[in-house]
């Protein structure tokens, strides 16, 4: 298995909302056989939860499903069997975060922008702002509704790279 993880800072609005996009393209594209998509947080303060009821309501009036219970993600996850072969982050911040937890070079080599997926973006390398996904969690619905527009056009762009990325 391939596996995917997605990582926001507490894992119930922009990774889960990644996660459900991106299995749900992955399906659609025959690759979920050798395609394990999950999400984590980079802080613990939401271990356990469901994702916010925002980011579910906005999931399921674009037709998405999502069973979802919050979990961070620690070095280990670098180093356990099944580890994680791709790593998206959200934003600057989840990215360094998360680089920071890896513990060797092929380990941070796997980490990556989900926005660095979307053809309209090619080229910008991380930290540049307009790779990040913005945390709609303090703003109104319609925040979620453009975050959601923004993971899928890197779905789309991950999962056409995606043949190449597993033969490899």
């Amino acid at each position: 298995m391939y596996r995917i993880t997605a990582v926001c800072l507490g894992n119930i609005c922009r990774s889960p909302m990644a996660e459900a996009v991106l299995r749900s393209r992955i399906d659609a594209a025959g690759l979920s056989q050798p395609v394990l998509v999950d999400s984590a947080g980079t802080d613990g303060w939401h271990i356990d939860e469901d994702a916010d009821p925002r980011a579910l309501t906005t999931l399921r009036s674009a037709g998405y499903d999502l069973t979802h219970a919050g979990r961070q993600i620690t070095t280990e996850w670098f180093l356990e069997p099944g580890r994680p072969d791709l790593l998206l982050t959200m934003d600057a911040s989840n990215y360094t975060t998360v680089i920071d937890l890896a513990p060797d070079d092929p380990s941070r080599g796997r980490v990556h922008m989900l926005r660095s997926f979307d053809p309209s973006l090619a080229g910008l390398t991380p930290g540049d702002p307009r790779l990040d996904v913005p945390d709609p969690w303090y703003g109104a619905h319609d925040g979620f509704v453009e975050v959601l527009a923004m993971i899928e056009a890197a779905a789309d762009g991950l999962v056409a790279r995606l043949p190449t990325m597993l033969d490899a």
